[in-house]
């Protein structure tokens, strides 16, 4: 058995610009498992947006909202929700700017208007439907993440709030995190459940909410089709998603 886990993200890595597992990944992703390596899932959505991908490629590990909720072989072992009266402050701010937001937690997502078009053109691209309208959302449950919809840039304005951090996944729309949740925290998490060492942990990511995970662990890939600031901080670029970028590299490191 080995003692190597990896993890990929979903969307541009596992999944190319169709939404579709390319049949070399399957391939890989299987064969890596034969090898015993541990396979995991570091992705900005939430749990409930892969289920199926995670059945599909019987997954059961994964970082999730860009590491504010982890999930070890089914169990949650680490959760670090949005504070509460932050939610409400950026709720009242957001209504003046006349700017939308989704709510998520780890079973559902809100939205704070009814239908919009920033928010049907972003959802769209990962082929999800407009949420429904719950503008209490974050007070009935715990929200590990808040989409903000707004154009490049306008997210600026929304620095007066230190404990936030945004990163850009849509041309209209901002993931809004804690500050200090990232992809590598969650994986320090699950790295810490495993009792596994840096150097044995590989990630494969593709944007920039990759960039803190593909620096902190031990092997660092960056897709063929990934934004140039991950490529520049890589330890290995493979292949883009169409064109089996990750059978390549994982033949190419040695995994299999």
């Amino acid at each position: 058995m080995s003692n190597k886990v990896i993890f990929f993200d979903i969307d541009g890595t596992i999944l190319n610009h169709d939404k579709e597992i390319p049949d070399s990944t399957r391939v890989a992703i299987g064969k890596l498992k034969e090898k015993g390596h541990h396979v995991a899932i570091a992705t900005g959505r939430a749990p409930f947006m892969f289920e199926d991908l995670r059945e599909e490629l019987d997954i059961h590990s994964y970082v999730s909202f860009n590491g504010q909720y982890v999930v070890f072989e089914g169990e949650v072992i680490y959760e670090n929700p949005l504070n509460k009266d932050t939610l409400a402050s950026l709720l009242t701010y957001a209504d003046k700017e006349k700017h939308p937001l989704v709510f998520l937690s780890e079973e559902d997502m809100m939205a704070t208007t009814g239908i919009h078009p920033y928010i049907e053109q972003s959802m769209g691209s990962l082929k999800f439907s407009h949420p429904l309208k719950n503008r209490d959302y974050y007070l009935e449950k715990d929200i590990f993440q808040t989409l903000l919809f707004c154009e490049d840039g306008i997210e600026e304005r929304y620095k007066r709030y230190e404990d936030l951090r945004f990163i850009r996944w849509h041309k209209v729309s901002t993931d809004i995190l804690p500050v200090g949740g990232s992809k590598a925290e969650g994986i320090k998490q699950l790295a810490m459940r495993l009792g596994i060492k840096k150097e044995n942990i590989y990630a494969f990511g593709d944007g920039l909410n990759d960039l803190e995970m593909i620096e902190y662990v031990g092997t660092g890939v960056a897709m063929g089709n990934a934004v140039n600031q991950l490529k520049d901080l890589a330890n290995f670029v493979t292949k883009p998603v169409d064109e089996d970028g990750i059978l390549f590299a994982v033949k190419q490191l040695g995994l299999l």
